[in-house]
């Protein structure tokens, strides 16, 4: 296990955590910035990040979402904590992990902010309930039980009335899910479960197309291609009801279709079917 996680198997913010320093570590990390910022020794970098990283992990579990992967959430924690070791100022004389927490804080922050919310919330609301939500995690187990909206109040400088607006903002956020969610790693997202493909558009397309022949029929063939299929009567039936023989319905039924398949993109076939 790398030195900077905890040695009771716990995480390895101990700083965070208020656990006392470890001045060894404190040394060496410095001793790799120092490498990298003035030598530009990219090997010392990459042996910073590794040693953080369960701080990184760490911090990022704070945060963990029922609809947010922790993998994501420690890619962005990683994300902070490259920046906390690249933007570390070596003049100055606070710790790294001093300096890492509040970056890779921040990066979290900024994550859920901009891309956590399934809705859109003014920033100062997104803000403000994450806030709520990291003082109600606290107060949970300190108390040892739910804390009220006066309790979250009392320790956060919000009033009751901006932590019941909060409160209320993440249970909507969280009761709401996007239509861009994966539902799968390969299933899609939740907008291709809903509706389906209307074959009554295929219809219309086909009455746009063939209405101008169909004006063009004579009367007597418009009359059997609508008893046909808009009244769904047999051969036999229009041929009692318009007073001719059914093998000049079927004959007339071939030649009409004939000319509305010759105007679409393809034949209409076993319209003329139905003879009985």
């Amino acid at each position: 296990m790398d030195d900077y996680a905890a040695r009771d198997g716990k995480s390895g913010s101990d700083e965070f955590r208020g656990r006392p320093r470890d001045p060894r570590r404190e040394r060496e990390a410095r001793r790799l910035l120092e490498r990298y910022h003035r030598d530009g020794d990219q090997r010392a970098r990459e042996q910073v990040i590794e040693r953080f990283l369960p701080l990184a992990r760490s911090l990022a579990a704070r945060y963990t979402r029922a609809r947010e992967p922790f993998d994501d959430l420690l890619q962005v924690a990683s994300v902070g904590l490259v920046k906390a070791v690249d933007r570390f100022d070596l003049e100055r004389e606070h710790t790294f992990a001093t300096y890492a927490v509040p970056t890779i804080l921040g990066e979290l922050r900024r994550h859920f902010r901009d891309t956590g919310w399934a809705i859109h919330l003014p920033r100062a609301l997104q803000e403000r309930t994450l806030e709520v939500d990291r003082a109600a995690q606290d107060l949970s187990k300190r108390l040892g039980r739910s804390p009220t909206a006066a309790d979250i109040a009392g320790a956060t400088n919000l009033t009751i009335e901006e932590v019941a607006e909060a409160m209320n903002a993440r249970y909507v956020a969280s009761e709401t899910t996007s239509l861009d969610q994966p539902i799968g790693p390969d299933d899609g997202t939740v907008a291709d479960l809903l509706g389906e493909e209307d074959e009554r558009f295929d219809v219309i397309h086909h009455t746009a197309t063939i209405a101008p022949i169909l004006r063009a029929l004579p009367e007597r063939e418009r009359e059997i291609l609508r008893l046909r299929f808009a009244e769904d009567l047999t051969q036999a039936e229009i041929a009692t009801r318009i007073g001719i023989s059914q093998m000049q319905v079927s004959r007339l039924l071939r030649r009409s279709l004939a000319r509305l398949s010759a105007v679409n993109e393809q034949p209409v076939r076993g319209l003329a079917s139905g003879a009985g």
